[in-house]
């Protein structure tokens, strides 16, 4: 039986420049609308759901987004198996800038979210099994399609999950290494938790489009994350093509 996989982009993927958009639908959720309208997309051969997670734009900060109208949302849509994109920042030596990664494990540092299905607020608390929060069959997919496609890629990586939007101190970086973070962004979480609430299979392919604070003599700039998105980003639309035309 075949299953239906949605990719959610962030920041460098809020549309899809070449892909042929097959229709576009508004669905409503008891936590209130999605980010955007969910898309279903044909991409070098690929068809697949589609989801801005920060809105048409790129208008929605990662603090404010509405994760749990989104998974609502592709869940209703019949979503199986989801595909997270993500920006990040490096942080161990290998995690650097233009490097892809398809991270094994997450460490979460954000608040204030609302992070659970599970609130008691519909009479049913559930404690799900959270140690490993990629799905590895999903992560497999993406390996096989990385290779597939000739792209370079680290198939591991710890990613701390900060509030946004602003970006991490020096020193806040600091921590982050010794916490054994390889890679660290702002949208992983809840997104992933409310994924396996859900019972949808999650994954994520994040690229490095700048070195953490304090790593490089450099101050960092939306101008220099947006030459790394550029180049990169079609590099993983490539590898996305690839495991979802292979699904």
């Amino acid at each position: 039986m075949s299953k239906t996989i949605a990719v959610i982009g962030g920041t460098g993927l809020c549309d899809w420049p070449g892909a042929e958009v097959l229709d576009e639908t508004a669905v409503e959720t008891p936590y209130g609308a999605p980010s955007a309208l969910l898309q279903r997309i044909r991409y070098e051969g690929a068809e697949f759901l589609f989801l801005a997670r920060h809105g048409k734009g790129h208008q929605i900060p990662p603090h404010a987004i509405n994760y749990r109208a989104n998974i609502v949302a592709l869940k209703r849509a019949g979503v199986d198996a989801l595909v997270a994109v993500n920006a990040v920042g490096g942080i161990s030596e290998r995690f650097v800038t233009g490097v892809i990664a398809i991270p094994n494990q997450i460490n979460d540092y954000t608040w204030g979210r609302e992070h659970t299905f599970f609130d008691g607020s519909n009479g049913k608390v559930e404690h799900i099994d959270f140690s490993y929060p990629y799905s590895q069959d999903l992560r497999s997919r993406l390996a096989n399609a990385a290779v597939d496609a000739d792209i370079a890629f680290e198939d591991y990586g710890v990613y701390a999950v900060t509030q946004g939007p602003r970006l991490e101190t020096a020193s806040e970086i600091s921590r982050l290494a010794r916490d054994g973070n390889d890679i660290v962004g702002m949208t992983a979480m809840p997104e992933a938790s409310l994924a396996r609430e859900a019972g949808i299979e999650y994954a994520s392919i994040a690229l490095v489009v700048n070195p953490g604070a304090g790593l490089s003599d450099n101050i960092i700039t939306m101008e220099d994350i947006q030459t790394v998105i550029d180049t990169g980003m079609l590099q993983v639309k490539s590898i996305l093509a690839h495991c979802i035309a292979a699904y």
